[in-house]
């Protein structure tokens, strides 16, 4: 594999991000350049990339709340987050389609994992496309349900782990 580095964002990464989002998400699923910048500044310490030699090839942004309630799409642009919350919302797992199949992702993940561990953080939440359930219970998370959000005008389905 390739030499990375997993490091918190940084105000220069928000156009490779914001262009990894619309390369890799399908539909009207990725986040807006302005969501991105948001979370970005709002909650870095949420917010890893993983940079390859080419510079930023994948990333995990997210936001914390007491109450998670995964279908609240207000949550996305980090209304009502709080820093402090012990629960984490996981918004986007994305590596670049050119990097895709080298590990990336799961680099990312345990990265994220651990340094969520590290801030203190009791809980991880996520929402994914069915073909992903097998992935993230390979990490550790736990299925909850089909969600009832329609994000994009998907299917998508609720899971967590316990810290």
């Amino acid at each position: 594999m390739e030499q990375t580095v997993i490091r918190t964002v940084s105000e220069n990464d928000v156009d490779r991000c914001y262009e990894i989002e619309t390369v890799s998400y399908e539909g009207d699923e990725a986040a807006t350049k302005e969501k991105i910048a948001k979370r970005s500044r709002v909650y870095p310490q949420g917010f890893i990339v993983l940079e390859n030699e080419n510079g930023v090839a994948g990333f995990i942004n997210s936001g914390c709340a007491y109450d998670v309630v995964m279908s609240d799409e207000e949550f996305k642009q980090l209304v009502g987050h709080d820093p402090d919350a012990p629960n984490v919302v996981i918004m986007s797992v994305v590596v670049h389609p050119d990097y895709q199949g080298k590990g990336y992702a799961g680099l990312l993940m345990t990265a994220f994992i651990e340094h969520m561990k590290g801030l203190g953080k009791q809980t991880i939440h996520l929402m994914c496309k069915e073909r992903h359930v097998g992935l993230y219970e390979k990490f550790g998370f736990g299925y909850v349900k089909q969600s009832e959000s329609d994000h994009g005008g998907m299917s998508w389905h609720e899971m967590v782990m316990v810290l």
